[in-house]
């Protein structure tokens, strides 16, 4: 039966019947030091205590390093229970570097879009768990405002792999981020000392 066809259906009626979009393309991207942040989202044992996000921390981690030895801004973000202490200790955060805490986006009543407008930030590269929590909200709140944002999909995780997948696919699809988001991987991300285009990235297709 074609659910699409009758009358008084719903999206839940055809559920079962909607394919999935084609995989969306990753790119490479160089980015400023001087002008990029790397945003680490609620990586706290309490949550991050599956498969997927203790996958994610292997990812994050090179970038977190690389990121300061380019004395690159790093900010970490905590759920409204959270503590610094509670965050994974591969990831733990330097005394010097921000610590925000809010709900799912991290700019709701914080003064996180002060703290990168202080610094001259253009492009965040969001990391983090949860991929349809904090770093979905989060990513489309920087757009919002402007921010080039980069994905890198192996940075992020949700318990359920769907959710990957939705955010991923909002990323570059929503009307709100589409023009201002790249899905990359955490290995192609590289690190340049130009000042990057009115993109703020510098992009190389696959």
């Amino acid at each position: 039966m074609d659910y699409a066809t009758k009358n008084n259906t719903t999206i839940i009626d055809e559920w079962n019947y909607v394919l999935a979009p084609p995989p969306p393309k990753l790119q490479f991207v160089t980015v400023d030091p001087k002008t990029s942040a790397l945003l680490v989202l609620d990586m706290e044992k309490t949550i991050c205590n599956n498969p997927r996000c203790i996958a994610s921390i292997s990812t994050i981690k090179p970038l977190l390093t690389k990121s300061r030895e380019r004395d690159m801004l790093v900010i970490y973000s905590l759920t409204h229970n959270g503590n610094v202490s509670d965050i994974v200790p591969q990831l733990s955060p330097l005394p010097n570097e921000p610590v925000v805490k809010s709900n799912v986006d991290k700019f709701y009543e914080t003064d996180l879009d002060q703290i990168l407008k202080e610094h001259g930030i253009k492009t965040v590269i969001v990391t983090g768990y949860a991929a349809n929590g904090a770093v979905l909200h989060t990513a489309t709140s920087a757009a919002f405002r402007g921010y080039h944002v980069i994905v890198p999909v192996d940075g992020i995780s949700a318990f359920n792999p769907y959710a990957e997948q939705y955010t991923s696919w909002h990323m570059l699809n929503s009307p709100g981020t589409r023009n201002q988001a790249v899905l990359t991987k955490g290995d192609w991300i590289q690190f340049g000392h130009q000042r990057c285009s009115n993109r703020n990235v510098s992009l190389m297709k696959q």
